[in-house]
């Protein structure tokens, strides 16, 4: 992946952070246009910046899919009631984080999960994959097995396509569940290439088949 984004557009400059009132709309129309923008993360190894290329919408207390579902506030969903733009990383399996970004406005619970992540340019590439590497030989050292001594094609190809990669990929953990991204200087997303309508692709979500007829509704968007 080059400085070029999917539609050839050079994406150098667009820095232009997205203002507060693009999170505070609906659930799902902040995750469709949420694609195509651009997720800035700092990190250990630099400024992290991936293109949002796949994500989910999850529509509050009504929705069989959602942590608040039913009206569930605890300590973990708590950021999901905050202002839209707010960060709601939470802990899958007790090990990947999982990244999200509050819609709607305070006491309101809608979250967009950010699925998969391409990077937007040749430094953001070579910062997630070091990142990732990182990950995968801390995890080896752990298992008393030898740290890898190059990059898998494995780990190329699959960079940070499911939630848990890009989390990994981008530098995100549970230090930066509610962050204000319509604050920080550290995390936040920016203008990114332009996504026609016809290009968005709908489909069911991932791994929510506990939730009933919900986990058929077409909340799932990518290109």
């Amino acid at each position: 992946m080059d400085a070029a984004g999917l539609d050839g557009t050079n994406i150098r400059g667009l820095q232009k952070r997205l203002p507060r009132d693009f999170f505070t709309r609906d659930g799902i129309t902040v995750a469709r246009e949420l694609l195509g923008k651009i997720l800035v993360h700092e990190t250990a190894v630099g400024t992290v910046r991936g293109i949002i290329t796949e994500v989910e919408s999850y529509m509050g207390e009504t929705d069989k899919g959602s942590h608040t579902y039913g009206g569930k506030r605890t300590a973990r969903t708590e950021p999901m009631y905050h202002n839209g733009g707010t960060a709601y990383v939470y802990l899958i399996y007790g090990m990947y984080s999982c990244m999200n970004i509050a819609a709607m406005t305070e006491g309101i619970p809608q979250a967009v999960l950010l699925r998969s992540v391409i990077p937007a340019d040749n430094e953001a590439k070579e910062r997630m994959l070091a990142l990732r590497l990182e990950e995968m030989n801390r995890k080896r050292t752990k298992k008393g097995e030898a740290p890898l001594s190059g990059c898998p094609v494995s780990l190329t190809k699959h960079l940070a396509d499911g939630p848990g990669k890009l989390c990994t990929a981008m530098g995100i953990t549970r230090a930066d569940n509610d962050v204000d991204m319509g604050e920080s200087g550290s995390f936040y997303v920016t203008e990114g290439i332009k996504v026609e309508p016809e290009r968005i692709r709908a489909g069911k979500r991932i791994g929510i088949d506990y939730a009933e007829e919900a986990a058929d509704y077409l909340w799932r968007f990518y290109l």
